[in-house]
């Protein structure tokens, strides 16, 4: 399964479903460009070093970027930019998600919705 970013935020956050999803999961995977926008929107160094070690000892697996995924990713703004505001960032996490055979499970659904070969899972906090 491939957490989406906000649900690592809610588990930051102290949220307990969040953190309980993520531990009932063997097979937990994490995009390079969600762990990217976590170290990004990091408040200092010490937050970008949480974030490091939460990531490496809850074992999570990193899922690069590829051609194939740029390419889907480009056809998904194409299609779903004008009318479901599907961002970038959305659209490559997306491609990784079907590219690697995964479920995407993230609180955010409208922007993941008009993809019907993403295999998708509602998060309610």
């Amino acid at each position: 399964m491939i957490f989406d970013t906000d649900i690592i935020i809610w588990i930051q956050r102290g949220n307990k479903k969040a953190g309980e999803l993520v531990d009932s999961d063997d097979d937990r995977c994490i995009a390079i460009l969600s762990y990217m926008e976590l170290i990004q929107n990091a408040q200092n160094k010490q937050q970008q070093i949480v974030i490091k070690n939460y990531i490496k000892e809850m074992a999570f697996t990193m899922l690069p970027l590829s051609e194939n995924i740029g390419h889907r990713a480009s056809i998904y703004i194409e299609e779903y930019s004008l009318s479901n505001g599907i961002s970038a960032d959305d659209a490559l996490i997306a491609a990784i998600a079907i590219e690697n055979n995964q479920t995407l499970v993230s609180g955010n659904s409208k922007q993941f919705k008009p993809i019907h070969e993403l295999d998708f899972k509602r998060f309610y906090p």
